[in-house]
């Protein structure tokens, strides 16, 4: 979206057209397979309301439907409240200037706008109608626009040639009062504003100390020039070239007023001269105009960016290999460093839309800009390495801007969009910015929404977790989020030599979590005798206690045990059962129950469900089930859930006789008369334990009403196979397992888990923790 003429890597003319990257091969016959197969496009409406009664029908529309427009007629607000104009986004664009492709008319640049809504939905679930202007005069344009403006809640120009999108934009921000915003402009110069400040930084250069030359002088390239100057950046430290060199001053033909701006006082003629001693260079323009010879004349420590698509100016590897202390970003995915508008525009009007901001201002893109350096700096999570196939990666020369599919984007970028215009005037609407930030999480996924809740509860009690796994480098960067959230008090287990060669190793100089190496703990003798009489009577003697505590899982279960620790989080890197096994040797189970149970919470698109006992009890008994119920209740309890408990098996009441049924009838029994407090029934079949319509029609003397949420599972068998179908193909998400039954909080992770598991499982290990303090 920012080159605005073909360069090499693509001819738009060719029946056997390629363009290949360096990881991947795009045909021209994929790319119209993709658009066409199935429902044609990429986008298509759903009704967000029910509309499968008459009664329903009659709300959407005539009658209903009149009373919304005369709240609107009276309060033209009202109509962000009444209709979807707050989350929708119109994609305006004439087709002077798409993509590479040049000046190719509205109707063929479609599917670029069709595609830009595909974005705005996927990062910030925005709604987008995208308007193809069939006209090249500017006036039609700004007509169009200032027709519907009633219609939307933002503008989004795009793909309009320069200078005429310059005078459009100006023209509708002067006139309207919802957001307008040019991308092709503005999106670039706030994402490479945030990776120029990053690498300013690194180079250990002042933005408004520094020479930058331009390549390119179109609508991108001037966008990002005035954006820099708001960043601090001196106008004459900017040099502009375009097709015929150096744009300076006296320079004969025609130069539009906007880049005239910029004409500088230098000798320098050509894209060659002026990159002498430059500190900077900012490629908008085409593919290969820059030289390995270019780059090596810049400054010590050279920042360039090349950011042509879908070839740069100059390659990654070719920059790097003229000046290897060179800072490079491209456009490009498949090299670090990429400058994506997609960091920009979703979040943007994501923040601008959610405060009913009448313009997107000079400040509230400055505020994206910095909140993007900002979050680059921050430990990277699992679920972005991942994506990208990174085993690591953090804040250097090769890292200087978040990635696209970094989920924080979202909240850290909106937020301060928000936030800005609140704070110039320009908002209708006035939020609080922390709980808006949970918000945005919401918005993430919806574990994300139900471990909000959980974790606002850990931050008002932080309680001390103990880490079996110190060294751990998952573990490391999991207590870093805990104490940056004031979530816990991490206690990292291990060698301390080693630990804290890789807490400098991952750059958290200013991790302050406890340390303790077993051998050398002050304790040790005390939790040595401590183990040897809770297990002399089962083979352990006391020499055996002593080997058994330098054992991290033991040492951790002994800190609970004896107080000096809230709860114990291990498993990242180790089977079930030796995690388990300390913590069952030492921590007694709690006083109603003889056994643990391992719950899972299946999040749905629209409920969350509670499945026991799905990792501990393979086939248990009447009197087992009864404990795993109520256990599986308190779990939702701590959820700040109220349980309605159904008791699963193949049968509805006695529909069917077999052992297995009259298994979980007498479970059932057993669980009402020792926990009479709880909403409890069964034997009944999943469907009828889910659907409440079920139960109010046939089995209307069951005390169950409403539906059950939490569900428990005649055997492990089949509570591990349903969680997981429920996670494979049944589109939802699965938090934990959590383990119930012990006197005092020890969660096992699952094997491999991710930072963001690491931390929830903590949090919830927090919350499970008694009120009683533990010892320093």
């Amino acid at each position: 979206m920012m080159l605005k003429e073909p360069g090499r890597g693509w001819n738009a003319h060719s029946s056997t057209n390629a363009y290949r990257g360096k990881n991947m091969e795009i045909r021209r016959e994929d790319a119209l397979e993709y658009h066409a197969r199935d429902r044609k496009g990429k986008i298509e409406i759903n009704p967000t309301k029910p509309c499968r009664t008459q009664w329903d029908l009659s709300l959407a529309y005539t009658p209903g439907v009149a009373e919304p427009c005369l709240e609107i007629r009276h309060d033209p607000e009202s109509s962000f409240d009444y209709t979807a104009r707050g989350n929708l986004v119109a994609v305006v664009t004439n087709g002077t200037a798409v993509l590479g492709l040049g000046n190719i008319g509205a109707l063929a640049g479609k599917p670029v706008m069709e595609g830009k809504a595909v974005l705005f939905k996927r990062f910030a679930d925005l709604d987008v109608f995208d308007l193809e202007v069939s006209s090249e005069d500017p006036e039609d344009v700004i007509r169009v626009c200032k027709l519907l403006e009633s219609s939307f809640g933002g503008i989004n120009l795009e793909d309009i040639r320069a200078p005429e999108c310059f005078a459009i934009e100006q023209t509708l921000r002067g006139s309207m009062s919802i957001p307008i915003f040019h991308d092709d402009q503005h999106g670039t110069a706030i994402i490479s504003g945030a990776a120029l400040l990053n690498a300013l930084e690194l180079a250990g250069k002042r933005i408004d100390e520094v020479k930058v030359v331009f390549s390119g002088a179109g609508a991108a390239a001037l966008g990002c020039a005035n954006h820099y100057v708001r960043m601090g950046m001196k106008p004459e430290q900017i040099v502009l070239c375009d097709r015929r060199g150096v744009i300076h001053e006296g320079r004969e033909g025609h130069v539009s007023p906007y880049a005239a701006a910029y004409a500088a006082r230098t000798k320098a003629r050509t894209l060659a001269e002026a990159m002498g001693g430059a500190d900077v260079f900012i490629g908008l323009s085409v593919a290969g105009v820059v030289s390995a010879e270019m780059v090596r004349s810049m400054a010590a420590h050279p920042i360039v960016f090349a950011m042509a698509n879908p070839v740069p100016e100059i390659g990654y590897a070719e920059a790097r290999a003229a000046r290897p202390d060179a800072i490079v970003a491209t456009g490009r995915s498949d090299f670090p460093n990429q400058v994506n508008n997609v960091l920009g525009f979703p979040f943007i009007f994501r923040g601008a839309l959610d405060v009913r901001a009448r313009a997107i201002n000079d400040e509230m893109m400055l505020a994206a800009t910095r909140a993007l350096a900002a979050l680059a700096r921050e430990d990277v999570p699992d679920a972005v390495l991942s994506a990208y196939g990174l085993g690591r990666l953090q804040f250097g020369p090769d890292y200087i801007i978040p990635k696209p599919f970094d989920p924080r984007v979202l909240i850290w970028e909106s937020s301060a969009v928000a936030e800005a215009a609140m704070r110039t005037g320009v908002a209708r609407l006035n939020v609080d910015i922390e709980a808006y930030r949970d918000e945005l999480s919401r918005r993430l996924g919806r574990t994300y929404a139900v471990m909000q809740s959980v974790r606002s509860r850990a931050r008002s009690r932080p309680k001390r977790i103990a880490f079996p796994e110190g060294e751990h480098e998952r573990i490391i960067r999991a207590s870093y989020r805990l104490l940056e959230e004031k979530i816990a008090e991490p206690v990292l287990i291990g060698r301390r030599p080693v630990i804290e060669a890789k807490i400098k190793e991952l750059g958290f100089h200013k991790l302050a979590a406890e340390i303790i190496e077993p051998g050398e703990a002050a304790r040790f003798e005390a939790y040595a005798e401590e183990l040897y009489h809770l297990r002399q009577r089962r083979g352990v003697t006391r020499s055996e206690a002593r080997d058994l505590m330098l054992n991290p899982n033991y040492f951790g279960a002994m800190m609970l045990c004896l107080g000096d620790a809230h709860g114990v989080v291990a498993g990242v890197s180790q089977h079930y059962p030796e995690t388990i096994r300390p913590a069952l040797q030492v921590i007694k189970t709690s006083e109603r129950v003889h056994r643990v149970c391992g719950v899972y919470v299946i999040v749905t698109k629209k409920d969350v469900y509670f499945f026991a006992d799905t990792t501990v009890n393979i086939e248990p008994d009447a009197g087992e089930l009864a404990e795993i119920a109520w256990l599986a209740a308190e779990a939702a309890r701590e959820f700040n859930v109220e349980p309605r408990v159904a008791l699963l098996s193949f049968s509805n009441f006695g529909s069917t006789r077999h052992p297995q049924t009259e298994k979980v009838r007498e479970a059932v029994e057993r669980v009402k008369e020792r926990f009479p407090e709880m909403i409890v029934d069964g034997e009944m079949m999943a469907d009828t334990a889910v659907v409440p319509e079920i139960i109010e029609e046939d089995y209307p003397f069951s005390t169950l009403k409403g539906g059950a949420n939490v569900l428990v599972f005649p055997d492990l068998s089949s509570a591990n196979i349903a969680y997981k179908l429920m996670m494979r193909i049944g589109g939802a998400e699965a938090l934990g397992p959590i383990l119930m039954g012990l006197a005092k909080p020890v969660h096992v992770l699952q094997r491999g888990a991710t930072v963001e598991e690491i931390v929830n499982m903590a949090a919830i290990a927090v919350v499970h923790a008694k009120g009683e303090p533990a010892r320093a």
